[in-house]
């Protein structure tokens, strides 16, 4: 099977895309309006770029054509948010957050989760999440109807007993983030892991 994104497959790319490539990690990212009022919503296209500096990238949609969902507004008009990674026991009030709310509604408070203050952003992080990243804006690249927020990390937030601070590497048995599988609505977990060496 071929699959031609170019021609009349074109409106179809999303659905095959976010199909086939998975699983993706979950960002439930935590903005600030101009009003300083608290915005979470999750995005799964969503990921880390690099290191050098820490940058990871962040792919909101429109809510509708031509108009950014408030994730992406409010990144644009204070250069900040926050990404909440999200593990099993965060998932389902990691979906609430998806709901559409009236404007200016705390999906926080909606989904029963704990704004607690960031050290070097305005935004605030998830109480609950497993890990939180610290994000300054280093550019928006829009190409077609697509939205590439970078944001380069500033803070990591990281759950007690998850890493190792001798090593940084993840104990085992403490860090069980959930995957975005196919739409409109299939997850994973990641608890089946296996370990494959890397030749010499």
């Amino acid at each position: 099977m071929e699959l031609d994104l170019t021609g009349d497959l074109r409106d179809d790319a999303y659905l095959i895309l976010a199909g086939l490539v998975t699983p993706r990690p979950i960002a439930l990212t935590t903005t600030l309006d101009e009003e300083g009022r608290v915005n979470a919503a999750p995005f799964s296209f969503f990921n880390v770029l690099g290191d050098s500096p820490p940058i990871v990238g962040l792919c909101p949609g429109d809510r509708s054509p031509g108009v950014p969902k408030d994730t992406a507004r409010n990144i644009r008009l204070t250069h900040e948010f926050v990404v909440n990674l999200v593990d099993e026991a965060l998932a389902e009030k990691m979906n609430l957050c998806a709901a559409s709310l009236p404007p200016g509604a705390n999906e926080l408070d909606h989904a029963g989760l704990t704004a607690i203050a960031s050290t070097a952003v305005k935004p605030p992080r998830i109480a609950e999440a497993p890990v939180s990243l610290e994000c300054k804006s280093w550019g928006i690249l829009e190409i077609g109807d697509n939205r590439l927020i970078i944001g380069e990390v500033l803070r990591i937030h990281v759950r007690d007993g998850i890493l190792d601070p001798t090593t940084w590497r993840i104990n085992p048995g403490t860090y069980y983030p959930i995957g975005r599988m196919q739409s409109p609505h299939w997850y994973c977990r990641t608890t089946d892991q296996f370990e494959m060496k890397r030749p010499g």
